[in-house]
């Protein structure tokens, strides 16, 4: 499933190739045509992010843009709004004119690119005959169930687990059920890190698990809750209760690091250089992996290679960069947990 830092990237996609436009929208699977009608014809002008929602906000096509290009946004409660929650399988894929690179997808099954969050973005071909207006957009792939078309750029929303047309009502509900996202300015309306410290301070279900509630923090998945419990040195079976104030808000001030540096690149990176050391059996009596976890950066200049990027996660039974002791697994709440039982006591 696709981490908050993968839906603070596709509401910034949305805003670069789409925002102020109006769009033809439909379903060309047909599971979501009484919603497409919806929005068909009206004009893109918000498009946010809270942890793993997206929400797409749409005006009357009659909402102009401002002198100098700036969509003209009315009030939230004038919106339509379409939520998309991408799961374990959802992905947008985009394509492009010609005219500016577009990233081809994002949130692509695992299946198909690992654990990246996108496919990068690359020269296209133009789709129409440079110097005319009009393009033709690619057909649909796949089981398309939300097509947003606009001036240069086309956008596909497959397997999501939530599609929805909202009122701003329905959009408030929802946020208020989500706890404080790291990567917002506005991280909850209830008090962002006091709310994440009150809330864990108050359970006593595991640290590890709570990380994983949206309820409790929005956007945080199976890696960053498996590192940046390592990197606060704090046993992830731990009960919520039983936890510093202190040292979750030190949790909480390196998830908005970590959250935030990859919504601006697109990879997740937690290791701090002087502890990066390939996983290629360089360690001493570390078995070799034949596979690791794959970045949207990788192959970029200048990038940290997927098998230096992380701590312990995917790392069961290699050395842990930090002491040397076999990295361990074990299954929580149906997902798997990764923790240096030395490092993490």
């Amino acid at each position: 499933m696709p981490e908050g830092h993968t839906v603070h990237r596709l509401a910034r996609t949305f805003a670069e190739l789409f925002a102020g436009q109006v769009l033809a929208v439909s379903s060309p699977q047909g599971r979501f045509t009484a919603g497409a009608a919806l929005l068909d014809g009206s004009r893109l002008v918000a498009s946010r992010a809270w942890g793993k929602q997206l929400f797409l906000g749409f005006a009357d096509a009659s909402a102009r843009p401002e002198p100098g290009g700036a969509p003209s946004v009315p009030p939230d409660d004038d919106l339509r709004w379409l939520r998309v929650h991408l799961g374990l399988y959802g992905a947008w894929t985009f394509a492009g004119d010609g005219s500016s690179a577009v990233v081809h997808a994002i949130g692509a099954p695992r299946k198909r690119i690992g654990e990246r969050d996108s496919i990068p973005a690359g020269p296209l071909e133009p789709l129409a005959p440079q110097g005319e207006e009009a393009w033709t957009p690619p057909a649909p792939r796949g089981a398309v169930r939300v097509r947003l078309v606009g001036a240069h750029a086309v956008a596909d929303l497959t397997g999501p687990t939530a599609c929805e047309v909202v009122s701003a009502d329905e959009v408030r509900a929802v946020e208020a059920r989500l706890g404080p996202d790291p990567i917002r300015d506005d991280p909850a309306p209830a008090g962002g890190p006091d709310r994440f410290v009150a809330a864990v301070r108050r359970s006593r279900t595991s640290v590890g698990q709570l990380l994983m509630n949206q309820d409790v923090i929005a956007g945080v998945g199976n890696i960053y809750r498996a590192e940046v419990l390592f990197r606060a040195g704090l046993d992830p079976l731990t009960a919520g209760r039983d936890v510093p104030a202190e040292t979750l808000r030190g949790v909480w001030d390196d998830l908005v690091v970590l959250m935030r540096d990859g919504a601006a690149t697109g990879a997740i990176v937690t290791t701090r250089p002087q502890d990066r050391l390939p996983d290629d059996g360089a360690h001493p009596g570390a078995p070799v992996r034949t596979g690791t976890v794959r970045q949207n950066t990788d192959g970029s200049a200048g990038s940290v290679p997927a098998d230096q990027a992380f701590y312990v996660y995917h790392r069961d039974g290699l050395p842990c960069r930090v002491c040397g002791t076999p990295v361990l697994m074990k299954e929580l709440a149906a997902r798997k947990l990764y923790w240096c039982p030395t490092c993490q006591r």
